[in-house]
């Protein structure tokens, strides 16, 4: 009854006139920054957080706070119509959703992402407002060691997870991999794999990737099969787009599902929206219905991946308000913000600036409704991006490619770089290898190289860090059975082949 008392006065600060229009105005921003390839929220936060310094904390961190959401929301849009993730996390909302948009399911897509992602926001600021220091405890109990192992874990399940051959698959995985140990290692400080390119020293950067392994790769598979427009492929209106009751109902136990494990897996510190995104996925491929489905067009796959994007942002704000520990890139922004606003992130912090806490947690219930409004209503014009004739849209999409990539440093390297992936990407489709496993692992590897040198670091270099605790050695069981599922067919395979 406390938690209730203290978010209904939460309210009375939240719903104040300049609040909600902070709310809305961040929501909107967020969307449409979020829809940018590119962008995605820790820009948007970086660039938005200088100018909220003139407000009220309560004010301005409700704004950044909608900000965050309207990117969940936002990201989604250009990886479905496009198939061009505007960040990290909507590279698995691609993989089910432009598949989509190009049987002409594009609306129903649109929905079932919005839709999804409002169950998975409102599921983990739920979780956020009645467990949020009980969670924070559990976040805290994955140091390096554990977090290593769970990326490990994630990277292992990647290769057979995505894409129709698990050796293809890990193949990519592994190429990724590499790709994300290029430039000046973080350890020692000196420059790996460069190939003597001072465009190298700080790695290659992911927008160029990413752009270039799905949106650039797709410009050239659009022009090589001379794709031409399908007549009425949907009817343009919000109307059209709403799926059935009985859709509505079955993606209702996949949001829920996928909230939890978001929210779960955005309170580890480093995990991040990515990571959220990915289990949520995977949950749903494992236990769903249409596991079999996912990857060829799936809406199932859409409602996973966004629901478990926006819970997981949500469960960073458990770290970050509870503990002082950001649980992604965009909450450790938010964290030197609510430090120079006089703010010290804490156990304390509910107790002392308890107005601050309790407005910005019931600002997050006005933020999402304000974000999945502004998200309907734009359906019926991103739907018009379906009906521009395949002459007009290459060469749109082509723009967006070199803007987006040049726009990262200034460079036309970047620009080079982002054509020779999208290339590379294009003879790897062609030949059945997948690209979502690449651009995971190359988010992904950074943070296992850290956690890991981290736990050398901290046992001096003795490995038994890695079977120091029980989520360690569940961890590595996990890697262990799906290490053996993954050699085995290859192994019976030889051993038959022996036998003859």
């Amino acid at each position: 009854m406390e938690t209730l008392y203290a978010l209904m006065a939460g309210f009375s600060t939240s719903l104040m006139p300049n609040n909600l229009l902070a709310a809305f105005i961040g929501a909107v921003l967020g969307i449409i920054i979020g829809a940018i390839p590119g962008l995605g929220s820790v820009t948007a936060i970086a660039l938005l957080l200088p100018i909220t310094f003139g407000l009220d904390p309560t004010t301005a961190i409700i704004m950044l706070a909608a900000v965050y959401f309207g990117c969940m929301f936002g990201g989604a849009y250009s990886a479905i119509l496009l198939n061009i993730p505007g960040d990290a996390p909507a590279v698995i909302t691609a993989i089910d959703g432009y598949p989509m948009s190009k049987d002409g399911r594009g609306g129903k897509a649109l929905f079932a992402s919005n839709y999804a992602s409002f169950i998975g926001s409102t599921i983990g600021i739920v979780i956020l407002t009645f467990t949020g220091p009980i969670l924070a405890d559990f976040g805290l109990m994955f140091g390096p060691a554990e977090s290593g192992l769970l990326i490990l874990v994630a990277l292992t399940s990647i290769g057979w997870l995505l894409g129709d051959d698990p050796l293809k698959g890990l193949a990519s995985t592994a190429i990724g991999i590499m790709l994300a140990t290029v430039g000046i290692g973080t350890t020692f400080g000196q420059p790996r794999f460069t190939l003597d390119s001072m465009y190298l020293l700080n790695g290659i950067s992911f927008i160029p990737l990413v752009i270039g392994m799905f949106g650039f790769s797709q410009l050239l598979e659009m022009a090589a099969a001379h794709i031409k427009q399908k007549e009425n492929p949907v009817q343009l209106g919000l109307k059209s787009s709403l799926p059935s009751r009985q859709e509505l109902k079955s993606l209702l136990p996949v949001s829920i599902r996928s909230g939890i494990i978001g929210t779960i897996t955005g309170v580890v510190p480093g995990a991040g929206a990515t990571t959220g995104s990915f289990f949520a996925y995977l949950l749903e491929k494992r236990v769903g219905r249409n596991g079999p489905g996912m990857g060829k067009g799936a809406v199932q796959g859409v409602t996973a991946s966004e629901a478990g994007n926006n819970s997981a942002a949500v469960g960073s704000f458990a770290p970050l308000l509870s503990l002082g520990i950001p649980g992604s890139g965009t909450s450790a922004i938010l964290l030197g913000g609510l430090m120079m606003w006089g703010l010290q992130p804490g156990p304390l912090l509910f107790k002392s600036q308890p107005d601050f806490v309790w407005g910005l947690i019931s600002s997050m219930y006005i933020a999402n409704v304000m974000a999945v409004i502004a998200a309907f209503a734009i359906i019926p014009f991103l739907m018009r991006i379906l009906w521009v004739p395949v002459a007009f849209l290459i060469p749109m999409i082509g723009v967006v490619c070199i803007v987006a990539s040049y726009s990262v440093s200034g460079s036309m390297f970047d620009v080079w770089l982002m054509m020779g992936f999208g290339l590379a990407a294009f003879l790897m489709k062609c030949s059945g290898y997948p690209a979502a496993p690449l651009l995971l692992a190359f988010v992904l590897t950074p943070r296992l190289e850290t956690s890991i040198r981290q736990s050398f670091d901290i046992s001096n270099g003795d490995p038994s860090i890695f079977v120091s605790s029980t989520i360690c050695i569940v961890l590595l069981c996990l890697f262990a059975m799906i290490t053996l599922s993954l050699i085995m067919p290859f192994a019976s395979r030889v051993l038959f082949n022996r036998s003859k």
